[in-house]
């Protein structure tokens, strides 16, 4: 290492260079392990300085559940947009609405989500959340048939730049940013 090895740097360096978000103590087991004369208080010290110094920037250090990431600055999503001329994959009310029970109701079984839609669970949409990595089986419920229980995973907690499943709006909140003609009368049942 040189003489001008800076810590700092190194630190926003390997967040930046990963290609998945890195969680606090894989960054302070890199540094330790690159540099001796460091501490956990030093390194969390500086994780925390480098969120403050991208705060007001095009870009943005931001913990996500599986760990620090660097995203855009939602300030400017309208100006970079230009880049990704397709449109963001829409999704149907279905998996919206599929993915918000689980989400708020987790653990549920695929019988929970279909009494409270009123409809029968398509398995195309299960198998996108599972195959998008958004939800997974854990466990299964002790009742006749033992159907599986589907919770969220960290990677849609990320995909919505979320640390913890606490942090989703609450039901009123919910409520009140959903529109009309997004969600009809029935979907008042999903909270």
């Amino acid at each position: 290492m040189t003489t001008n090895f800076s810590l700092k740097a190194a630190i926003e360096a390997l967040i930046l260079a990963s290609p998945e978000p890195l969680s606090t103590s894989k960054i302070i087991g890199y540094a330790i392990k690159s540099k001796e004369d460091v501490d956990k208080k030093q390194i969390l010290s500086i994780i925390k300085e480098l969120e403050r110094d991208y705060s007001d920037r095009g870009i943005k250090l931001i913990e996500a559940a599986s760990g620090w990431k660097f995203n855009t600055n939602p300030a400017y999503s309208d100006f970079i947009a230009c880049l990704w001329p397709e449109k963001h994959p829409k999704f149907s009310k279905a998996f919206l609405e599929t993915i918000a029970i689980i989400a708020y109701k987790q653990p549920v079984t695929r019988g929970d989500i279909e009494d409270i839609r009123g409809v029968v669970v398509s398995t195309n949409i299960m198998r996108q959340l599972l195959d998008r990595g958004w939800i997974k089986k854990n466990g299964r419920r002790d009742v006749p048939g033992r159907p599986s229980l589907y919770q969220t995973t960290d990677n849609f907690l990320d995909y919505f730049g979320l640390k913890s499943i606490n942090e989703l709006p609450s039901a009123s909140d919910f409520k009140e940013a959903v529109t009309d003609d997004s969600v009809d009368q029935d979907s008042e049942k999903l909270l």
